[in-house]
């Protein structure tokens, strides 16, 4: 299983600190923000990534992070995005990394307490599809919600109004290579982007996509000033990317 990481976009909700570099490479704790993402995928087994980016900073990942070694990848690729297009705009330029191997999908700016080698180790039995992960949060109107029935997901509707379940999806995806022919029958949204929702609800309406629970913490350090503050805090008090904690349990 490969792995892509998606670190790209032009970072406003942190300006002025991203007016001179990508946010993705903007220090959390002792580390640059790039680093956790990388570990999470290492840590489940993944040791073939290729990072997404774009702007006028992508030149730094290279010279930050190289082949990869000093994370004992076996490869390290980059691609670049040319514009904004959305998350699923940006997954289509993996297509050549990915061969028609599954991938593990992270978006850079999520980190977590845990890990996720439940959730990989899962899906890689899985016979076809694509797994998702989900959080239990306070203020699910803000994120992605799944609608969950039984044991399914039955939809996933982004920023509701009225979420359904306090269940968000989290910026970790698991697909197989179904997943670039899905990308390209999207049409643009609203916003003009291809979205990574549409992504998630076509493999629902095949029936083919599962779910884990996250154990541990989660938190999406771009959203904000405060969220990247508060995500240098939760490293130091607890550290992330544990692999005491097992992804896919109970949410918390």
């Amino acid at each position: 299983m490969k792995g892509v990481i998606l670190a790209g976009g032009l970072g406003t909700r942190l300006h002025p600190l991203t007016k001179i570099t990508n946010k993705h490479l903007l220090p959390l704790y002792d580390k640059p923000m790039i680093y956790y993402p990388i570990r999470t995928l290492v840590n489940a087994g993944v040791d073939d990534i290729l990072v997404v980016t774009g702007g006028n900073n992508a030149g730094d990942f290279l010279r930050l992070l190289g082949s990869g070694a000093e994370f004992g990848l076996k490869g390290l690729q980059y691609a670049y995005q040319e514009k904004e297009g959305g998350i699923a705009q940006a997954l289509s330029l993996a297509e050549h990394f990915a061969e028609r191997e599954r991938l593990v999908v992270m978006l850079g700016d999520n980190i977590i307490e845990g890990n996720i080698v439940k959730a990989v180790q899962d899906f890689s039995r899985q016979p076809s599809g694509a797994k998702i992960l989900l959080k239990e949060v306070d203020n699910p109107q803000d994120y992605g919600v799944a609608e969950i029935r039984g044991d399914r997901i039955v939809q996933i509707v982004e920023k509701p109004k009225n979420p359904a379940s306090r269940y968000a999806v989290i910026g970790i995806y698991l697909y197989d290579a179904d997943v670039f022919d899905i990308v390209r029958t999207l049409k643009p949204s609203g916003r003009g982007e291809l979205e990574i929702t549409d992504v998630n609800n076509a493999y629902i309406a095949r029936g083919t996509m599962t779910y884990d629970l996250l154990d541990g913490w989660w938190a999406d350090a771009g959203a904000s000033i405060d969220r990247l503050l508060k995500v240098n805090v939760l490293i130091y008090e607890s550290g992330a990317n544990k692999m005491t904690l097992q992804g896919g349990g109970g949410a918390g």
